[in-house]
C-alpha cells in the first residue's frame, strides 16, 4: 500500500476547495450565458442548487462542475471558453474543459451530452438543455430530469444525492409513479430504506 503525504489539517484549504468549484461554476455559466450557448448545470451542483432552495444546511459539496450541453454546441462552447483560459480535452472518452493548461481532470468542467446516453447500458439518455430551470443566476437541470439522471447513473454518490433530495422533501412517495419501471424501482428502494 502506498503512503499518502498528509498535510496539516487546514480549514483554509477546506474552504478554498469549495470556493474553487463555486468560482468555476460561476465563471463557466456566466461565459456560456453571455455568449448565448445553451447549457444546464447538472450533477452535484444541480442537486445542491435544488436542495438549497429548501434547506441550505442540507447542501452537500461537490468536487467538480458538470454541464449539460448539446454536442452540436461544442464548438460554440470552445469558442466562448478558450479565450477565458479553459482548455478542451477528451480524456478516456470524457469531454471536459480543464480550468487552465496545467489543471487536472478534477479541476475541470465535465460535459454531459444532451439527448445522449452517458453510457451505452443506461436506461435513459440525458435530457435536453431545455429541460431546465432558469429562475436563478444560472440555468440548472429541471428537478424531474435531474432525478432521472441520478437514478439512471445509480452510482453510490447518485443514490446519496437522491437521498438528499428525499430528505428535504423535493421527492416523496408520489414520485415512483412518474418514472419508467426500472427507475421507479430504484427510487422506491431508496424511499423504503433510506439508511441502506
Amino acid at each position: 500500500m502506498s503512503q499518502v503525504l498528509l498535510k496539516p489539517v487546514s480549514l483554509e484549504r477546506m474552504v478554498r476547495a469549495v470556493e474553487k468549484v463555486r468560482e468555476r461554476l460561476e465563471r463557466v455559466t456566466s461565459i456560456l450565458s453571455r455568449e448565448s450557448v445553451p447549457y444546464a448545470v447538472a450533477g452535484g451542483n444541480a442537486v445542491a442548487a435544488w436542495v438549497a432552495r429548501v434547506d441550505e444546511a442540507a447542501v452537500r459539496n461537490t468536487q467538480d462542475v458538470d454541464i449539460l450541453l448539446r454536442k452540436t454546441d461544442l464548438q460554440a462552447a470552445q469558442d466562448a471558453l478558450t479565450p477565458e483560459g479553459f482548455v478542451y480535452r477528451n480524456v478516456a472518452g470524457v469531454h471536459m474543459f480543464l480550468d487552465g493548461a496545467d489543471a487536472k481532470p478534477r479541476d475541470a468542467v465535465h460535459l454531459v451530452w444532451a439527448g445522449e446516453k452517458v453510457r451505452e447500458e443506461y436506461v435513459l439518455p440525458a435530457p435536453d438543455v431545455t429541460d431546465s430551470d432558469t429562475s436563478g443566476s444560472f440555468t440548472v437541470v429541471a428537478l424531474e430530469a435531474l432525478v432521472k439522471m441520478k437514478l439512471t447513473s445509480n452510482r453510490r454518490k447518485d443514490q446519496v444525492h437522491v437521498l438528499d433530495m428525499i430528505e428535504v422533501g423535493l421527492i416523496d412517495e408520489s414520485w415512483p409513479l412518474r418514472l419508467p419501471p426500472v427507475l421507479s424501482n430504484r427510487l422506491q428502494e431508496l424511499l423504503d430504506n433510506p439508511d441502506g
